[in-house]
């Protein structure tokens, strides 16, 4: 077992009977859903929002019912990953292109549980190209504007073709290299005209669960 599968099991043991639970998008992710999957298939009773189409996919694949967000008037407990993590528990999220979502459904949540493995916390964010999710029209001059906060905007591309997101954005992921002050970066990122949101989770994480390369975990909160 490696760090992400441990990481991801001990997410899964916060899902309680009953609950509506938000499913993550990612690599990581990926195992909180198996892991949820096999306790349905041992009599677990949930309702599953998914955060990305690629989510909902994997999910019925694996026999778990997907309803959409629209169709819950909460969600108990969001599992999702992330690209990197703070001692804050601040993240950067977005790699697979699918923050927007991500964000939506975890600002739904009564509790929202990162999963990782050790090589995604830092000490500050940065590192890790920050993904900022802008609308088609004009994205050029919004981009002009983000680079202007200090960073390099580049277009996101997957296997030689134009990335678009499940809501029909453009992804620009861009390198500042070094993120000193995250609550004010978000706030004007998600100023600028055309931008629709980007991926610095700010104080909405509980808990960031790290997974070890020997399959230990241990769990990071707000309060230590």
């Amino acid at each position: 077992m490696n760090g992400k599968q441990a990481a991801a099991l001990k997410a899964v043991e916060y899902i309680q009977d009953g609950m509506t639970v938000g499913l993550g998008t990612g690599s990581t992710a990926y195992w909180a859903i198996d892991y949820t999957a096999q306790r349905i298939a041992r009599g677990l009773h949930i309702t599953a929002v998914a955060t990305s189409e690629d989510t909902a996919r994997i999910a019925r694949e694996k026999g778990i019912v997907i309803s959409g967000i629209e169709e819950v008037d909460h969600i108990d407990i969001d599992i999702d990953g992330a690209d990197e993590a703070d001692s804050h528990l601040n993240l950067i999220k977005g790699g697979g292109g699918a923050l927007l979502r991500e964000k939506i459904v975890a600002k739904a949540s009564r509790r929202f549980i990162v999963i990782a493995d050790e090589s995604k916390l830092v000490s500050t964010l940065g590192k890790f190209p920050l993904p900022v999710e802008v609308i088609p029209f004009g994205w050029q001059h919004t981009s002009r504007h983000i680079a202007a906060l200090g960073c390099t905007p580049v277009l996101r591309y997957k296997e030689g073709r134009l990335f678009v997101t499940d809501s029909g954005n453009y992804i620009l992921d861009c390198h500042f290299h070094q993120i000193t002050d995250a609550p004010r970066l978000d706030i004007q990122l998600n100023g600028i005209a055309g931008v629709v949101d980007n991926g610095l989770f700010i104080n909405m994480a509980e808990r960031v669960i790290i997974g070890s390369a020997d399959g230990s975990v241990k769990e990071w909160t707000i309060d230590g």
